[in-house]
């Protein structure tokens, strides 16, 4: 009965996890880099709470992009995310207001936006700082314009 009991407390939290449309987005640097990454579309408030908690890994190209419905301040933390992350804070034109890069797993410490925001990309940890990326960079995605 213990062992039944913990099978089903272990397989609540999988079954409960949301799912994600997916899409591109390009990050255009100063420099005149451009940078193409796969990302799942966190959209609903659901999605936005979950974000990438419990993820081992992620590909290099990958991302998670939350779109707000309009324009405001966002903060963000990393409970129950298990890898570092760097996080993108996007004006409603593209334009990367602040990254906060090498987030630290498990941080309840908030991570804020410099200014109002549309979006924020997290990557892997360390990736704007290999790509250059620097705020005044663009972030290309028809998901942010919506």
């Amino acid at each position: 009965m213990v062992v039944t009991l913990l099978l089903l407390v272990a397989a609540v939290p999988a079954a409960a996890l949301e799912s994600f449309q997916k899409s591109k987005l390009t990050i255009e640097t100063a420099g005149g880099g451009k940078f193409r990454f796969d990302v799942e579309l966190a959209l609903t408030q659901q999605q936005q709470a979950q974000g990438l908690m419990f993820r081992q890994s992620m590909p290099a190209d990958a991302g998670m992009l939350f779109v707000y419905d309009r324009t405001q301040q966002a903060s963000f933390w990393m409970k129950n995310t298990l890898i570092p992350l760097d996080m993108l804070f996007i004006a409603a034109d593209g334009r990367i207001v602040n990254i906060h890069e090498r987030a630290v797993p498990g941080s309840l410490d908030s991570v804020n936006s410099d200014g109002p925001v549309k979006a924020i990309l997290e990557l892997n940890g360390g990736m704007a700082a290999r790509l250059g990326v620097h705020p005044g960079d663009r972030v290309v995605s028809p998901d942010i314009a919506k």
